[in-house]
């Protein structure tokens, strides 16, 4: 069993799609997938949303329709009981995933979680000018959602391709003092995800992957090809006993 940071510590624990895709939530790209036609990176770009706001609504609009339907997982528990357990200044949770299911994870247990969404969420909208306020995202479709400040259409407020993610000084913060960095149902080899991994490793950090199909990835030093709802259980367990 990978062995947990000492007890003055620290973990990262940044997770990708394949946390969520025991869920039954697909990732984003799918195998050969196309959406009415356009693969879905096409779409999540500020240029889509500016040549055809109504399809890159529409695709967000299904895509959270799935994810509520969708419940959370063994994988996504484990994470909130983690952080419960050693608080936040320890375990550091980061996720790719706009998706929610870690914090409705964290509210049906009653726990609090603190989480870096570090490409935004899709539960959520926000106007084309990012001073302005952000909303909940309606039950159903979003297209009578306006800005209440400028009455521009609201986008959902994720990062897409082109846009820099968030809280990303936040993060780096936690990867330098960390003492393990574990990638969770994510290649790692995207960036700027990737530079976490290998800059925690440069650190001195331990680091582990966490994949079914592991990614090949030389930084990490040890890896689980399980799926998340299996090894995270298992690996938390460990640690907390």
């Amino acid at each position: 069993m990978f062995a947990p940071p000492s007890a003055a510590g620290s973990v990262v624990i940044l997770s990708g799609a394949g946390l969520s895709a025991p869920s039954g939530v697909p990732t984003f790209r799918d195998a050969g997938g196309l959406w009415e036609g356009n693969r879905p990176e096409e779409l999540a770009t500020p240029g889509a949303w500016a040549r055809n706001e109504a399809l890159v609504r529409r695709f967000y609009d299904v895509r959270r329709q799935g994810t509520r339907a969708a419940r959370p997982n063994a994988g996504h528990e484990a994470l909130v009981r983690l952080q419960a357990a050693w608080g936040p200044q320890r375990v550091a949770l980061v996720t790719q995933n706009v998706d929610g299911l870690i914090q409705r994870a964290a509210a049906q247990m009653g726990l609090p979680v603190e989480l870096i969404e570090m490409h935004g969420t899709n539960e959520r909208l926000r106007c084309v000018d990012p001073r302005h306020p952000e909303v909940e995202a309606p039950v159903g479709d979003s297209v009578d959602q306006r800005c209440a400040r400028c009455g521009a259409a609201l986008r959902p407020a994720v990062v897409w391709f082109g846009e820099t993610p968030i809280d990303m000084d936040q993060i780096v913060a936690a990867v330098l003092r960390a003492e393990v960095f574990i990638a969770v149902g994510t290649s790692g080899v995207v960036y700027p995800a990737a530079g976490y991994g290998q800059l925690a490793q440069r650190r001195g950090a331990r680091t582990l992957e966490i994949n079914p199909i592991p990614s090949g990835a030389d930084w990490f030093e040890a890896v689980i090809a399980q799926s998340a709802d299996q090894a995270l259980p298992d690996l938390v367990s460990a640690w907390l006993s």
